[in-house]
């Protein structure tokens, strides 16, 4: 098997000789030989010299392989339905199709062009080969001239970075070479699968690939392995541009690189995971940080760096770390003349590189031995927003931490020891909401404090991260570089005017999980762009019930300048059976007339089932302050007790009758209130109607308990 036999056994000759005599037009042959190779790889019946196409191969073929495999132009692309319907026409005329089936084959053909034209240009389909093929034959470079493709590859690697072609948005490196190595991949796969297929039990036309020597060499499987990458680079550059495969992976690699070049990959996935935990989706947006620096600082953040300035400096203390970022090599050249996105990358492969040497370097009894990468997408989380070293602390070993502090911002002091001393007890009181604290508190606080002041200093030498004292958060060039790895894994990372651009109900969907200063300024800056009318306001009120979760509407409507929304727009929302009690509110808060009866019970009930919530909590919140505290409480809390009997006052029918419309309106909310009620209230009318709710409740909702959004270390 040689690179120059490089055309599988698919009547190939004999098909465009066909069609040019039966049709009296030539076929172009770059895509016609990808389709006919690509449905005998995929196991097509070649009995009458070429493969038969079905249906379901068709799919796979057009959807799957041609549009990772195949460069073509419009004209090429056009051509595809005639090659695929010429193709069934010959079958048909060998018999092998009778008309019902044929009409079958060509109807699938009309249904799957659409999609394989969608196919052949979504970005995510990109590859290496694909991408500089599109790029030199738009230069007019003759695709099937090795030396003229070569030439042009040397061009372009000498031009200035600035002047390469960008790939286009919203498309990384990192997700070509992805694409690239796993279509790689798949191609050996298939090749391999057909040379056992040819050895066990050839077609009757004969073998699907060329005569292999592999079987006779000292070492068959070396040897084999060897002849199949040659086979599969060879058919890939038939379909995209000869001399290709030889060059990006000798010469010009760097201009396409692998995964074991891009570093901050790993990253990304570990950024990735990070918010499928906190959300369950890439796709909800996260915050966008202030701090975002323009593109043209980001080479003189990243060369005032420490870490990446000895890197680049050949600091040979740092030699493995600097092999492992690309120095010596192609960082040098990204370094000196790289483009803000290449020089963003970098840092983020230096950052990433920290990040796994982090988790190398601890043992298995530190705190923080897997959390670096954690600790920066919490960052990014808050929208960038500095954080207390004590308070993530004591979030981690399960401080319990008033939840309207978790992402309280906090102002970087100017000076501070580079020695991390843990706050006193007033102040770790201060930072985490907790009452009572000691020196002894502040001593079992002191160990994970200081650990994870070590790795945040660690952090802090890639430039990407400081802290002063007991604060921490990213630097300028920590927001652009996480903003940059968070996208490479495929991350919401809205830029900072987006926002501005979205629609209500995308609008108050995204800001509600937010840092509640963040969310308050975005929706002020969204209804003042917009005028700040009664339409706009009114907007804002109908999309909160379907776009936000139930327990994120007092939320929600405490971000929102209460005192500027026109009456109109909450007097047309008392009605709405979600978010009407909570309207109400706002109304009688202002001084306005909300007439209770303009109001749904279920509505009234969701306002009061979030009062008994925030007082469940409040509960739970006293027992344990007094767990840990050490003490025996004074008396059992009632918090909950009385908030449930002072709404139940002012209710129609009491507490019993209130019981039923809480479990009603929002059965997944209510049930720890449910529980609450029926194991403490002394009256034993409510605790048998809350323990006949809840079961309802439990058998409504599946007896799950409702997923609620992980934040960072809470226990």
């Amino acid at each position: 098997m040689t690179r120059t036999r490089t055309a599988l056994n698919t009547g190939l000759d004999d098909f465009l000789a066909w069609a040019q005599q039966a049709r009296g037009a030539a076929l172009p042959g770059r895509p016609t030989d990808a389709v006919l190779a690509l449905l005998a790889l995929r196991g097509a019946d070649r009995r009458t010299g070429v493969p038969e196409p079905t249906p379901e191969l068709l799919r796979r073929v057009l959807l799957e392989d041609l549009p990772l495999l195949l460069h073509a132009d419009d004209v090429e692309l056009a051509a595809v339905p005639g090659i695929l319907t010429a193709l069934a026409d010959r079958v048909r005329a060998a018999n092998r199709l009778n008309a019902k089936r044929h009409a079958r084959v060509l109807a699938a053909v009309d249904e799957l062009v659409p999609e394989f034209a969608r196919a052949m240009g979504e970005p995510l389909n990109l590859t290496w080969p694909r991408w500089y093929a599109s790029l030199l034959r738009a230069d007019g470079i003759d695709a099937d001239e090795p030396g003229a493709v070569c030439d042009w590859l040397a061009e372009l690697d000498a031009a200035p970075h600035e002047d390469r072609p960008a790939l286009p948005a919203p498309l990384h490196r990192a997700d070509v070479t992805t694409a690239t190595f796993a279509t790689r991949v798949r191609l050996t796969e298939a090749l391999l699968e057909a040379f056992a297929h040819d050895v066990e039990g050839p077609s009757a036309a004969g073998p699907l690939l060329p005569a292999s020597t592999a079987l006779s060499a000292d070492r068959p499987e070396d040897a084999l392995a060897a002849e199949l990458e040659a086979l599969a680079g060879a058919l890939g550059d038939r379909w995209t541009a000869e001399g290709l495969t030889e060059a990006l992976t000798g010469p010009y690699e760097h201009l396409a690189p692998g995964p074991e070049s891009l570093p901050h990959v790993m990253l990304a996935d570990r950024l990735l995971d990070e918010h499928l935990d906190y959300y369950g989706a890439s796709d909800v947006p996260l915050p966008p940080p202030d701090m975002l620096p323009p593109p043209e600082e980001i080479r003189d953040l990243l060369h005032a760096a420490p870490l990446p300035a000895s890197l680049a400096a050949s600091d040979e203390d740092l030699h493995e770390l600097a092999e492992q970022c690309g120095f010596p090599g192609q960082s040098d050249v990204v370094w000196h003349a790289g483009t803000p996105t290449e020089l963003t990358e970098l840092g983020a492969d230096i950052l990433a590189a920290v990040v796994e040497r982090v988790a190398a370097d601890s043992g298995p009894d530190d705190e923080y031995a897997l959390d670096a990468a954690h600790i920066l997408y919490t960052l990014y989380e808050r929208g960038g927003t500095p954080d207390s070293v004590a308070r993530r602390a004591a979030g981690h070993i399960d401080w319990w931490l008033a939840p309207e502090l978790e992402d309280a911002p906090l102002t970087a002091p100017d000076t501070a020891p580079a020695t991390y001393t843990t706050p006193t007890p007033a102040e770790l009181g201060e930072l985490t909401g907790l009452p009572g604290l000691t020196e002894s508190s502040r001593a079992e606080l002191d160990a994970p404090a200081r650990a994870l002041a070590a790795i945040v200093d660690r952090l802090a030498g890639t430039g990407c991260v400081f802290r002063k004292g007991d604060v921490f958060g990213l630097t300028p060039l920590g927001a652009a570089v996480v903003r940059h790895a968070l996208s490479v894994g495929h991350v919401a990372v809205p830029e900072a005017k987006a926002p501005s651009e979205w629609d209500a109900a995308r609008l108050v969907a995204a800001v509600e999980p937010w840092p509640p200063h963040i969310a308050a300024r975005t929706l002020a800056d969204w209804t003042a762009a917009r005028g700040g009318g009664d339409e706009v306001w009114s907007a804002l009120l109908a999309a909160a019930p379907t776009a936000v979760p139930r327990h994120g509407i007092p939320g929600l409507l405490g971000r929102l300048d209460r005192a500027a929304i026109p009456v109109a727009p909450l007097e047309a929302a008392l009605t709405d059976p979600v978010i009407g009690g909570h309207v109400r509110r706002v109304l009688l808060a202002r001084g306005e007339e909300a007439p209770e009866d303009r109001v749904p019970p279920t509505a009234l009930a969701n306002a009061v089932l979030g009062d008994l919530l925030a007082a469940s909590l409040k509960d739970m919140r006293v027992a344990i302050e007094v767990a840990q505290q050490d003490r025996a409480p004074e008396s059992p809390p009632r918090a909950l007790l009385d908030a449930f009997d002072s709404a139940a006052a002012d209710w129609p029918g009491g507490g019993a009758a209130l019981i039923p419309v809480l479990a009603a309106a929002d059965p997944h909310r209510a049930r720890p209130v449910l529980d609450g009620l029926r194991t403490r209230h002394p009256d034993s009318a409510v605790t048998d109607s809350a323990a006949h709710a809840l079961k309802e409740a439990k058998v409504s909702t599946g007896g799950q308990h409702p997923r609620r959004r992980r934040k960072p270390h809470r226990s």
